[in-house]
């Protein structure tokens, strides 16, 4: 018999690169939405900060920046949502890019 030195590849997964990355979702983004009150009264809502952050000393720096009121909500599945009266979402963006806080790949703009 002939001895041959041929190397059959094994079968080729193609979710290894997925599995080393990190887990599903790693990438946390920051959602900010606009909720539509009664007339043209709305509020805007950021969510998803990372934890290591005041919530108080950033919810109060954008109080000042956009001369509206805010409140800091405590919400049981989506953690601390910060809420500031207005459309504030491009604001928002801005702010939180040239803050340092997230890059601007991180942020999610919901609504209309």
């Amino acid at each position: 018999m002939v001895d041959l030195d041929i190397k059959i590849p094994s079968a080729y997964d193609p979710f290894a690169e997925a599995e080393d990355s990190g887990p599903t979702g790693a990438k946390e983004y920051v959602h900010i939405r606009i909720q539509q009150r009664n007339g043209k009264k709305s509020l805007t809502t950021v969510q998803g900060l990372r934890k290591e952050f005041s919530y108080e000393k950033i919810l109060k720096d954008l109080k000042k920046e956009f001369c509206c009121n805010g409140v800091l909500v405590q919400d049981k599945e989506l953690g601390k949502v910060i809420q500031l009266q207005g459309d504030q979402r491009k604001n928002v963006s801005q702010f939180l890019t040239a803050a340092g806080i997230v890059k601007k790949d991180q942020i999610k703009i919901h609504g209309f």
